[in-house]
C-alpha cells in the first residue's frame, strides 16, 4: 500500500501548513539568548529589591504591606516574562 499516508503524517502536514516550523538563524539564536539573559537579570533585580522590602515588612509585622509586596513581585515578574515572550516571538518572526 505505497502512497497511503498515515493519520500521523497527514496531521503533521496540516500542522506545518498552519504554522510552519522555521529554522532560526545563528543571529536569531544569539538574539534570543541575549533576551533571556537580559530578562533573567531584570527579574533577579526586581526579586532582590522586593524580597528585601518583603522581609522588612515581615520583620516589622506589617502583614498588609508584606502581602501587597508579594503580589507586586508576582505581577512584575509576570509582566517581564510576558514582555520577554513578545520580544522573542518578534525575533522568531524576523521582525526584530
Amino acid at each position: 500500500m505505497q502512497g497511503m499516508k498515515s493519520a500521523y503524517e497527514l496531521a503533521m502536514e496540516r500542522l506545518n501548513k498552519e504554522s510552519p516550523v522555521t529554522q532560526l538563524t545563528e543571529e536569531q539564536k544569539a538574539r534570543l539568548g541575549e533576551l533571556d539573559s537580559k530578562y533573567t537579570a531584570k527579574i533577579a533585580e526586581k526579586e532582590i529589591f522586593l524580597n528585601e522590602q518583603i522581609e522588612k515588612a515581615a520583620v516589622s509585622g506589617d502583614m498588609e504591606a508584606h502581602e501587597s509586596l508579594k503580589r507586586q513581585l508576582a505581577m512584575e515578574r509576570q509582566v517581564l516574562e510576558s514582555e520577554l515572550e513578545d520580544k522573542k516571538e518578534l525575533v522568531r518572526q524576523g521582525k526584530d
